[in-house]
């Protein structure tokens, strides 16, 4: 998850980084025995959420972006990486829909937390927050 922050998710690559962990932590906490039956099996999504209980790896992807955002913000738009990641190209676009920008996340993100299109920049400003 190195360099996490800087992703432009998905929903493809959300679902795959989630099956990933789930195999991860099948292989982890092992096959489960049916106290009725007496025999092994795989255990489910919802056993597994209950035995692992930090949140899964999208969440916390989506969490670093937000906190990366606000030190981001925080930096001012002159800095260079301020420009690279929110700023926009100048050439033609190719044909088809356009590509998620890692702004387009954010206002997801934004949106999932509640607070719809605020202005991320200048609320950003406040730490606290």
């Amino acid at each position: 998850m190195y360099g996490c922050e800087a992703w432009s998710l998905t929903l493809r690559e959300g679902r795959k980084l989630r099956v990933f962990e789930n195999m991860v932590l099948r292989r982890i906490f092992g096959p489960s025995r049916d106290e009725v039956t007496g025999e092994w099996r795989r255990l489910h999504n919802e056993e597994l959420n209950d035995l692992y209980l930090s949140p899964n790896i999208v969440l916390v992807i989506k969490s670093r972006r937000m906190r990366w955002t606000g030190h981001l913000a925080r930096m001012g738009e002159e800095s260079g990486v301020c420009r690279v990641l929110v700023g926009k190209p100048e050439e033609k676009r190719p044909l088809g829909r356009p590509r998620r920008r890692w702004v387009d996340n954010i206002r997801m993100d934004l949106r999932e937390v509640g607070c719809g299109y605020m202005d991320w920049i200048g609320w950003a400003q406040d730490r606290d927050r």
